[in-house]
This record gives structure tokens, sequence and C-alpha cells, in this order.
């Protein structure tokens, strides 16, 4: 249960972050950010693996850069859902779900190092 809370903190951390970055992308407070990372949460673990098997062929043909439309449309779903949370554009939402991932990849890498 900690895991899943520290997880939903970073998140929300780096959504304001990358809406800090972006612009298009509007956060209005951590309270919106904290929820819009839960939302997210639950829209990539729903409708995420569905939107992956029927776009399947082009992801293949694109050799998985579709994935990032995936991702954009992920997050644009999230802002028409959560109040508080905008995402203007689809550009917007594509440098924003680039530069997440990366942010979550660096995040990961750095809360899962082994303690010595």
């Amino acid at each position: 249960m900690t895991k899943l809370l520290v997880h939903l903190l970073v998140s929300a951390l780096l959504l304001w972050l990358v809406s800090q970055i972006v612009p298009g992308i509007r956060i209005v407070n951590f309270g919106n950010a904290l929820l819009a990372a839960l939302v997210l949460g639950l829209v990539n673990f729903l409708v995420r693996p569905i939107l992956i098997i029927v776009t399947l062929p082009i992801t293949i043909l694109t050799l998985g850069l579709f994935l990032f439309v995936i991702n954009a449309l992920m997050l644009m779903l999230t802002g028409a859902i959560v109040p508080g949370f905008k995402v203007d554009s689809f550009g917007a939402a594509l440098i924003g779900g680039l530069l997440l991932g990366l942010f979550n990849l660096a995040a990961s890498a750095l809360l899962n190092r082994p303690a010595h």
C-alpha cells in the first residue's frame, strides 16, 4: 500500500513537472495533479491495452512508434476527465507523454536502486 501511495505521489509530481515545461498542459493545483495521476493510471490500465490490441498492425508497421500516439491519447483522455487538468492540443499531449515517459523511467531507476 505504501509503494502504491509513493508511486501516486511521484506520478503527480512528474505530471506537475511536465505541466511546467510543456505549453498547453495545465494543472490548477497539486490536488488536481494527484487526481490526474490516479485517473491516468486507471486509463493506462483499462483503456490502453485495448487500444494497443486494436492498433497492433499500425504499431508493428511503425516499429512501435505509434505507442507514442497512444500515450498522447491517454493523456488527452485524462485531461478530458479530470477538472483542473487541461491538455490543449494533440501536439502538447505528444510532447507531454514523451517527457512523462522519460521522467517516469528516470524516477523508476532512482526509486528502485538497491540500498548500499
